[in-house]
């Protein structure tokens, strides 16, 4: 069995995370306002079609091409259902029932699950007690900014609770999974994925939603549906696998746990809110509960204790330096 590597993120690869739970941070509200309206497997379809033609479409303007191998399309299928399908529906459905702030901290457990299935399917990211215990702070850290509030309808509408758990469960395999794709472009990979879960959710929403009996839309719900298009999906995929390419799924999926402040931060800055002491502290759980996962506060209590270990090592040489001296 190899040791448990941690991949520490570079600045590069913190603000594409950051960028990523900004982005996501809004997916929330966007597909709350459009399960008001539409059907589940609808609002994925649409989320998911929009996206694909769109990075299609920069595909071939940009001069890329797509790989004709039927393997790489079947693993593109394989990431679609267990990135997008599996995951989109059930959060969607989940969120028809339950407020998009429990809904957040449920999926913010995306990184407690990814970090046991790394344990068994990875070589590089085994389970240690920093992993652990990071998840865990980073768990509480969004309970404490979210708030009691949302705590309150824990227990109700379990099968709604336990969709978003099941979601944040194919994210975790997913985010394993994608780690075959970090020899491709992640325009390639975004692009693949998601135009194989749009191939997947036609037929389903055919038949199961019906649209064409639906009433039309307003614009509400069309700007809702193409946001989640075009930013929370198409914009945040070539993100996530650039990220996913270089700090490791474990690291990725950090981002459920920045959702929520990112979501906050926003708040503050646009709608007025403020900022209270809970707000702060859990923050400040998040910030060293992903220090504890990406290994700098490990690495840190490493080097302070080599550093330690070779100035006992220097004054001990020096002493006997000196005590060989004085007996000559």
């Amino acid at each position: 069995m190899k040791s448990s590597v941690n991949n520490v993120m570079g600045l590069f690869e913190w603000l594409l995370l950051i960028a990523l739970a900004a982005i996501w941070g809004g997916s929330f509200f966007f597909g709350k306002v459009a399960v008001a309206k539409l059907p589940p497997f609808t609002i994925v379809l649409g989320r998911v079609g929009i996206a694909a033609l769109v990075l299609n479409v920069i595909v071939a303007a940009t001069g890329r091409r797509m790989p004709g191998s039927l393997k790489t399309w079947g693993l593109f299928m394989v990431m679609g259902v267990l990135n997008n399908m599996i995951p989109f529906s059930l959060i969607f459905w989940g969120e028809i029932r339950i407020a998009s702030g429990l809904a957040s901290i449920l999926n913010a457990s995306a990184p407690l699950w990814t970090v046991l299935l790394a344990h068994f399917l990875t070589q590089d990211e085994r389970l240690n007690i920093s992993r652990l215990s990071g998840v865990l702070l980073g768990i509480i850290g969004v309970m404490i900014i979210i708030g009691p509030d949302a705590l309150k309808e824990f227990g109700s509408n379990v099968l709604a609770q336990l969709a978003v758990v099941g979601a944040a469960f194919s994210y975790a395999f997913a985010g394993i999974f994608g780690k075959r794709f970090k020899n491709l472009s992640p325009y390639i990979t975004a692009t693949g994925q998601l135009t194989c879960s749009t191939l997947i959710m036609i037929p389903i929403t055919l038949l199961v939603d019906k649209p064409w009996m639906m009433n039309m839309p307003g614009p509400r719900i069309w700007g809702s549906v193409i946001a989640l298009a075009l930013v929370c999906t198409a914009l945040a995929y070539v993100i996530y696998f650039r990220i996913l390419a270089t700090a490791g799924a474990t690291n990725l999926l950090l981002v459920t746990f920045l959702i929520p402040v990112s979501a906050l931060i926003l708040g503050i800055f646009l709608l007025g809110e403020r900022l209270e002491l809970r707000h702060i502290a859990g923050m400040a759980f998040i910030s060293f509960g992903l220090a504890t996962i990406d290994g700098r506060i490990k690495n840190f209590i490493v080097l302070r204790r080599l550093k330690n270990a070779s100035n006992v090592t220097a004054e001990t040489k020096t002493f006997s330096g000196g005590a060989d001296d004085y007996s000559i």
